[in-house]
């Protein structure tokens, strides 16, 4: 069998993920798709930090390649590193302990807060990049949206959290709106993957720093809340048609930046934010900043996690199949 691990990379995240995107990009897909993974699969690759005061970096993966930032990575990955023993900085006067992450989109810090046996990490929470709406009200035109929406016009929002996202509602949408649920994913799919072409088309984004950063992740599609006291809900349409079943960590990010920009939301107020299976993110606008030309929030955004098994995966080298395939 073949012994297949990362290799040992040199440079920052951007350069890690450029590295492993032309060279090892095996890896993913045998991790990711079919037979070890499926089309909704999505991952994290663990490497030694860049930054000086980080303690780990990591690599996003998903079924078109890697993300630039992910929330529902951080939260799960900061349960399962500090769960095991994995060093970071203990607070314990707060029973909580720090892990300061590498991420392509840049440094992200979390914090595992602890039950009361303080080894048990009951809830992440975590401070995201500096996030900024980017574009608001953009009219998307494309007969695509006809057969799916009766219209051939869509205004959505652009706005950044980690990765750009297109943000749309269901009223602007014509959708009722209850429509964020698993029965009506396929649907919600083909309309996110078409609105997410035709930004791609129409909008020019631009990172203020990284040129690497500058592509729109996927689409957000927004509803009103199922649960009265929640602030909304919403379905991630990203990659090559995937569906989040989180909340959407960076979309949430994104989305605060939006709604601060409309002067929706107040800093330090809390805003919880279904997902389309019912579960649930915590998002604050913990402070303002400015990134670029860009007037920007820094997020901290929680929710939970669970370790549901540890698995070894073997590539035999007479498996015509090993480096994964996908339908």
């Amino acid at each position: 069998m073949e012994r297949e691990v990362p290799p040992d990379l040199e440079g920052d995240m951007l350069a890690r993920r450029r590295y492993m995107q032309r060279h090892c990009d095996h890896l993913r897909t045998a991790l990711m798709w079919e037979p070890r993974g499926h089309r909704d699969m999505y991952g994290c690759l663990l490497f030694a930090p860049h930054s000086p005061t980080a303690h780990v970096g990591v690599l996003f993966l998903h079924n078109e390649g890697y993300s630039s930032m992910c929330g529902h990575g951080i939260i799960a990955m900061t349960k399962l590193l500090v769960e095991s023993g994995f060093p970071a900085d203990s607070d314990a006067a707060n029973n909580r302990a720090e892990l300061r992450i590498d991420t392509p989109a840049g440094l992200v810090t979390a914090q595992a807060h602890f039950a009361q046996d303080g080894r048990t990490v009951e809830r992440v929470s975590f401070a995201n990049v500096p996030s900024f709406a980017y574009k608001l009200d953009v009219p998307l035109k494309s007969s695509s949206f006809v057969p799916l929406l009766g219209k051939d016009t869509v205004k959505v929002d652009i706005g950044f959290g980690g990765a750009f996202y297109a943000y749309v509602g269901t009223d602007e949408l014509g959708l009722p709106p209850t429509s964020i649920v698993p029965q009506e994913c396929d649907k919600l799919k083909q309309i996110g993957v078409v609105i997410k072409h035709a930004a791609i088309k129409q909008v020019e984004l631009v990172h203020p720093f990284e040129a690497d950063l500058g592509f729109l992740y996927g689409t957000i599609i927004t509803s009103p809340p199922h649960t009265a006291q929640h602030h909304s809900r919403n379905v991630c349409v990203f990659a090559d048609g995937e569906i989040d079943r989180s909340p959407t960590g960076t979309g949430v990010s994104g989305r605060l930046a939006l709604l601060h920009a409309r002067n929706q939301i107040q800093p330090g107020a809390p805003a919880v934010i279904e997902s389309i299976i019912g579960t649930s993110f915590t998002g604050i606008v913990a402070s303002t900043t400015r990134f670029g030309p860009h007037e920007a929030i820094i997020p901290i955004v929680s929710g939970t996690a669970f370790v549901t098994g540890r698995s070894e995966f073997l590539l035999d080298p007479a498996d015509p199949l090993r480096h994964g395939f996908i339908l």
